[in-house]
């Protein structure tokens, strides 16, 4: 059987027909093409399972955090170790100072004790001969030294009568005696005196003891 001639229709037909047949191959190659790199990024983005792969530079950064983290403790507890000593120190040379401003006239208060015990011996032994106006001058200027005294912290001891304490007794002698408790003081030969709370000289005194 004889084949028909083709038209120019008939070759326009054809060559559209492989014009899409062409196209269609390439759309087809080109989704292949991009579903390839869609996977290979897929696979390149894809985190490791952990513990699949050994990480030697996160190792490195992970034991440098946590050496910085336990610097960062130490140091702290230095800072607070310091601070503490800091305000122990201040506290130590408050009290000092506090120490020294109450007791810095010991040694003059300890000068000016001979001078009233020397006038209480006097108003004590003043004669009846002597004038109202000489007794009540000594005793007035006794009392202006006892209220100096008190005025800068320094109070008299005198234990007549109290039990014998030898923080601030000093016993001259022991007598017995029948009407008192054994240990008492019966009688001060000096009074004592304190400082702020502190004994700057201790009270001379007779204590009793147990009649045989």
């Amino acid at each position: 059987m004889a084949k028909e001639p083709q038209t120019p229709l008939d070759d326009e037909l054809a060559r559209r027909e492989h014009e899409a047949d062409g196209a269609e191959q390439a759309a087809e190659q080109e989704a292949e093409a991009r579903l390839m790199e869609g996977e290979l990024e897929g696979l390149i983005n894809e985190e490791p399972l952990e513990g699949s792969v050994d990480n030697p530079e996160a190792e490195m950064l992970a034991a440098q955090v946590s050496e910085l983290e336990q610097s960062l403790a130490e140091a702290k507890d230095q800072a607070l170790r310091a601070a503490a000593e800091a305000q122990n120190v201040r506290r130590r040379a408050e009290q000092e100072a506090e120490k020294a401003r109450k007791f810095a006239l010991e040694k003059f208060v300890k000068e000016l004790l001979p001078v009233v015990d020397s006038l209480e011996k006097a108003l004590e032994t003043m004669q009846e001969g002597a004038s109202d106006v000489h007794r009540e001058g000594v005793s007035m200027t006794l009392k202006m030294q006892l209220d100096v005294l008190n005025k800068f912290g320094v109070e008299s001891v005198e234990p007549h009568g109290e039990p014998f304490d030898p923080q601030v007794h000093e016993a001259m002698a022991m007598v017995p005696n029948p009407d008192l408790e054994p240990n008492t003081v019966m009688d001060v030969m000096q009074k004592g005196y304190l400082l702020n709370g502190r004994l700057v000289r201790p009270a001379m005194v007779v204590v009793s003891q147990k009649a045989n």
